[in-house]
């Protein structure tokens, strides 16, 4: 073979980190967006699973960008599997601090029955990322299983819990609108804390669906 001649696999791997690098450009900048969003409406109506959502947001920024070193470090075949390892762990370090502060501020938040105001910019947000998070996270596991990156697809499952607790707020926060159901919003925080310790532990331990073919 040509010494000029790029072989397919090369040419399909780099098309695939391009479209991830992409990818967590965008997460990067909507969840940078929609975190400063959640917590100053959070903290506005004194709602803490809106700032715990917030908080994830941001958590998942930090993902984002350590998904980026990730993928940028992709052509270094030698060093791409220590990049590798340190992005797991950086990933399932953001989710189990996350699950501190959910757990400590809504059982706080339940002792000291301190009810949240109704917040619509909390709803709006809720229900749009409702929409986003599941587009994102299907592109995001077509590009992991591209590059056979764990790191990546632990980075989608972040995503994919951003779904999960986009759906949990949603419906604290209208049953507290509508109900007036003020353990609604604390309660609805402490059900992430479970899926949130759960894909921690797993990342930390680089327990990924790479790991069982799935990404092949």
């Amino acid at each position: 073979m040509s010494q000029d001649v790029v072989p397919l696999g090369k040419i399909d791997r780099a098309a695939y980190v391009r479209r991830g690098r992409w990818l967590e450009y965008f997460t990067i900048a909507y969840n940078s967006l929609e975190g400063l969003i959640a917590i100053a409406a959070g903290l506005m109506a004194g709602s803490i699973a809106l700032v715990g959502f917030g908080f994830d947001s941001l958590i998942e920024v930090t993902s984002g960008a350590t998904l980026l070193w990730r993928l940028n470090a992709d052509g270094d075949e030698e060093g791409r599997e220590r990049v590798e390892a340190i992005s797991l762990r950086i990933v399932g370090t953001c989710f189990v601090v996350l699950a501190i502060y959910v757990s400590y501020d809504s059982i706080k938040s339940l002792l000291r029955r301190e009810v949240p105001e109704e917040s619509v910019v909390g709803i709006v947000l809720a229900a749009v990322s409702l929409v986003v998070m599941p587009l994102l996270v299907r592109a995001k596991r077509k590009v992991a299983r591209g590059i056979n990156s764990g790191a990546l697809m632990a980075d989608s499952k972040q995503t994919e819990l951003c779904t999960y607790l986009s759906a949990i707020l949603l419906a604290g926060l209208l049953l507290n609108a509508l109900l007036g159901w003020w353990w609604a919003d604390p309660v609805a925080a402490l059900i992430m804390v479970p899926i949130i310790v759960k894909e921690g532990i797993e990342a930390l331990r680089g327990e990924t669906c790479c790991d069982e073919g799935a990404c092949h």
